[in-house]
């Protein structure tokens, strides 16, 4: 007798570890720059410059790419201000080896840049840094028997995920934006923001198809004699393929798209005038791509002439449950510090996603965070004519995922959508949004697989020990293959003998069992 076998295609996660850096410096304002009054706003990137591996330790090296505008002392126009802040870490992961291929990413939960004179800034940041090692792998699954002798064996159905498509790519975006006619050209360009909005990736086949939409900010100054500042605001959407060898229609894609590298600058018309905005963004792409598909696998052997004993091992499958989307709706007040001027008009607000912890529950996955808020507003005071509020506004929301168990595996991804920040009075502002939650969820599936088979003569005092006819009465939880395998007698053998069409039987049945 031979197995037969078959590769299926698993993917998981072999190892993992996260720290969290708090980083706190003063920075000095370059000779150059003017000296400052207040701070009006604040970012951060996260740039992972090393990941190196060893024994059960990883270090990650980088730096803290930051921006801020301040309102200098004398009076003008805010200043931008960039540096950056390096940061080391090292993580213990038990497992990884040099060897190993280490996937890390980030998350900034939390930064903020106060003042503590005119020429020196203090800047504080929280990071979270989470690595991890991924792997493919063939979980080799029994799913036939050839054998020359009688031999009974029964299988059964399994709905899997494999993973067809595991890599990582880029999207290029290359856009221009002209400003509207009723905005004057730009003279110098004092801060910007690109946000990523909503992102929808479809498989195609031998191609993914990426639609998405990008949420524009800056502030400029004008060109003319009094150089007034203006704003704007837009959204634009985008579009295109890539190429992506061997995907099909019909795939399942769980797909994380970031901003990798972003550049936005001002550059001339065709009349040479300073009004159009150009843009070169690239979307970091980490793909996973599954296929659905059920596989009849051997799930039990007995002998009818001969004693044959299996060897099994536990197997680990995983399938999709759902591929989940969801949307709650959050909404606070936020008040301004008293020490902070008062507002006048409200200029720019963008909000950010903080997933504290996510939990499978009976009815899917509890999701406990907030949602950060920055707002720039205009204020009274021409001294310190623009200010930021910011703030946050806890949520937990329940993504739906119906049948999840505890082992189930996810990973969920949350974004703010549709902010809206409404002015009530001059110290207080209503900000609404709604979030979204996307996931693809897992079962992970644990089988007995059968690896090999022991084929041995049937004990001649165990043999004799059988009657050669007996009448079964059927008890709770009996099966015609439990029967079948205690009396060494073939399935179909007692279904024709008991004039059986199909598999049920129920208790009290009687049976005619001949050896």
């Amino acid at each position: 007798m031979e197995l037969v076998k078959k590769n299926i295609h698993m993917d998981r996660i072999r190892c993992h570890a996260a720290s969290q850096i708090t980083m706190d410096d003063d920075v000095n304002i370059s000779d150059s720059m003017p000296d400052a009054m207040s701070v009006i706003l604040d970012k951060a990137d996260i740039k992972v410059e090393e990941t190196k591996a060893t024994a059960d330790h990883v270090s990650v090296r980088g730096c803290l790419q930051y921006a801020v505008l301040y309102q200098a002392e004398e009076e003008g126009h805010p200043v931008l201000m960039k540096g950056s802040l390096p940061f080391e870490d090292q993580l213990y992961m038990e497992g990884v080896q040099a060897t190993d291929q280490v996937n890390t990413g980030w998350e900034l939960e939390d930064l903020n840049t106060s003042m503590i004179n005119s020429r020196k800034l203090n800047i504080q940041a929280v990071i979270s840094i989470h690595a991890q090692v991924e792997e493919l792998y063939d979980e080799e699954t029994a799913v036939e028997l050839y054998h020359d002798e009688p031999v009974e064996y029964r299988k059964s159905n399994m709905e899997l995920s494999e993973i067809a498509i595991q890599k990582k790519d880029i999207f290029r975006i290359r856009e221009e934006l002209e400003l509207p006619r009723n905005y004057p050209n730009v003279f110098q360009l004092l801060w910007e923001s690109v946000r990523l909005g909503e992102v929808e990736c479809r498989p195609l086949d031998e191609k993914l198809s990426i639609q998405g939409e990008l949420e524009i900010f800056c502030m400029y100054e004008a060109e003319g004699e009094n150089s007034p500042v203006h704003s704007y605001e837009t959204v634009m959407p985008f579009g295109g393929v890539i190429e992506c060898h061997g995907c099909k229609e019909s795939m399942i894609p769980d797909i994380s798209c970031t901003i990798g590298h972003r550049e936005l600058e001002v550059r001339p018309d065709f009349d040479g005038e300073e009004r159009m905005l150009g843009m070169e963004l690239v979307l970091d792409l980490d793909m996973k791509l599954y296929e659905e598909n059920c596989v009849a696998v051997l799930a039990d052997i007995y002998g009818v002439t001969k004693e044959v004993e299996t060897v099994t091992r536990k197997g680990l499958y995983k399938n999709i449950l759902v591929s989940s989307l969801g949307k709650c709706k959050v909404a606070d007040k936020l008040k301004v510090r008293a020490s902070d001027p008062r507002v006048l008009q409200l200029c720019h607000s963008e909000g950010s996603v903080q997933i504290d912890s996510a939990e499978t529950v009976d009815n899917g996955i509890l999701i406990s965070g907030s949602m950060g808020v920055q707002i720039l507003y205009i204020t009274g005071d021409d001294k310190q004519p623009y200010a930021c509020l910011k703030g946050h506004i806890p949520f937990q929301y329940t993504l739906e995922a119906d049948g999840l168990t505890p082992s189930g595996q996810y990973q969920v991804r949350a974004q703010a959508e549709q902010l809206n920040a409404v002015m009530l009075d001059s110290e207080e502002i209503e900000v609404k949004g709604v979030l979204c939650f996307k996931a693809v969820v897992f079962n992970v599936l644990e089988r007995d697989i059968v690896t090999d088979i022991m084929v041995k003569e049937l004990d001649a005092a165990k043999l004799n020990d059988l009657p050669g006819i007996v009448v079964y009465i059927v008890r709770e939880g009996d099966t015609l293959w439990q029967i079948g395998k205690r009396y060494y007698v073939p399935v179909e053998q007692i279904k024709e003998m008991n004039n059986l069409t199909g598999d049920e039987i129920y208790p009290g049945d009687k049976l005619l069992i001949v050896k």
